[in-house]
């Protein structure tokens, strides 16, 4: 078996190690935690992964994306081998036993238990200790020592407790001290996206809603709720760490909270299946990249400017070309319908449609002569909706020597419209 151990650098927050375990899974489902390290069996997977060396990089790659302190890392036939060359940052080639017998005694937590009566014994490695007389060890120290040893030199068996996922994401995070301002609960909420970014990359999914709520301290006015909270979403499906943060972080400079907080939750309910483009060889509007900075761009407005000013065009299934297109908050709800305009749709639509003049040879005027683009497209649609929905034109584009593009109708006589027959300006083109 190949094992490799991953720890966490000292300064990193302890939910690092959970988050570190979830990224393991995107790469063997046989992981587990060995004390304050990761252990991942990864013989089936180094060929999936083209060799130890390129599985390596791209876990220390995938890491850094999800913003985690990845430390020590140590290849070795056993858990506990691979753990104490981690602890030793041991990356010397050779046999495992003549690797570990070089080790201090402080590589496995079994021997550093009994650090200072080994010392005295003239024992400070590892080899110097697996020299003296097994029965005297095991009656002065007990059997744990030798059980360590065997296991860690591959002679005894392991046994391990493989991680496995949760269905959805539910993090908590007891902060160190009261916070009385939302801005600063970001400081804590990163450790908690990291998780987050972990458990989606073992996934392979990302998610499009968060939600962070807070508990407030018990010392609180009476009148305050016991907690706090706030949704996230975003435009499309990610697990963009920089993006989820930054995004985080415009919620709460526009967020006060009631009474300190003590404890902050992170939760996404739903995970969904991230698409994972091709990157193509020439940027334009395509590019997968170039569309998630724009969404990320545009969820900074949102929330910046309000919902109600950010505003984003969508198709729906009418015929009626001024029905064709709604204006809605950012994000808009995916669009159902499937067909496309067979028309020009406008920037602007004037409402309600102006009247226009007409000149001699019955064409419409509008600070000046108009000269026809395209048309006539026929409408004849809305009887559903009765006598007022009904709608019988023809529409047109003309363009203005003064004012540009113009949207312009011509109304049908009919027994079912209500409009008056005549020519009608609908929309200005940008």
């Amino acid at each position: 078996m190949r094992w490799l151990a991953l720890c966490c650098r000292p300064d990193a927050p302890a939910g690092d190690s959970d988050a570190l375990g979830w990224l393991a899974l995107s790469f063997t489902p046989r992981v587990a935690r060995l004390e304050e390290a990761v252990v991942a069996e990864v013989s089936t997977s180094l060929k999936l992964f083209r060799g130890a060396r390129a599985l390596r990089q791209r876990l220390q790659a995938q890491a850094a994306q999800a913003g985690l302190a990845l430390g020590n890392m140590a290849w070795a036939q056993t858990a506990l081998g691979a753990l104490a060359l981690a602890r030793c940052a041991d990356t010397t080639p050779g046999r495992l036993s003549e690797r570990l017998d070089a080790l201090p005694l402080s590589a496995l937590s079994a021997a550093q238990a009994h650090h200072a009566m080994l010392a005295r014994l003239g024992c400070t490695r590892l080899g110097e200790l697996r020299r003296l007389p097994r029965p005297a060890l095991a009656r002065r120290f007990g059997p744990a020592l030798l059980m360590a040893l065997d296991q860690a030199y591959g002679d005894l068996p392991e046994v391990h407790e493989w991680l496995s996922l949760p269905d959805r994401f539910d993090a908590r995070l007891e902060l160190p001290y009261r916070v009385e301002h939302a801005p600063v609960l970001l400081h804590f909420a990163e450790v908690l996206l990291r998780q987050l970014c972990a458990f989606l990359t073992a996934r392979h999914a990302g998610v499009r809603a968060l939600r962070l709520s807070w508990q407030h301290d018990a010392m609180r006015a009476r009148d305050v709720a016991s907690s706090g909270e706030i949704d996230i979403a975003t435009a499309d499906t990610t697990r963009d760490l920089p993006r989820l943060t930054r995004l985080l972080g415009e919620h709460l400079a526009r967020t006060e909270l009631a009474a300190p907080a003590g404890e902050i939750r992170l939760s996404a309910d739903t995970v969904l299946p991230l698409q994972e483009g091709s990157v193509s060889l020439l940027p334009g509007p395509s590019d997968p990249a170039e569309r998630t900075t724009t969404n990320a761009l545009l969820e900074r407005l949102s929330v910046r400017l309000g919902a109600d000013h950010v505003r984003e065009g969508r198709l729906r299934e009418d015929h009626r070309l001024d029905h064709m297109q709604s204006w809605r908050a950012w994000p808009a709800p995916p669009a159902t319908a499937s067909r496309r305009p067979s028309g020009p749709q406008p920037t602007w639509l004037v409402q309600p449609p102006r009247p226009l003049r007409s000149d001699a040879r019955e064409q419409p005027t509008y600070c000046g002569a108009l000269t026809l683009v395209s048309g006539p497209h026929r409408v004849e649609a809305g009887w559903w909706e009765g006598a007022s929905g009904m709608q019988a034109r023809d529409y047109f584009v003309y363009r203005s020597a003064t004012r540009g593009l113009l949207w312009v109708y011509h109304e049908r006589p009919s027994s079912t419209a209500s409009a008056a027959p005549g020519w009608f300006l609908h929309g200005v083109f940008a």
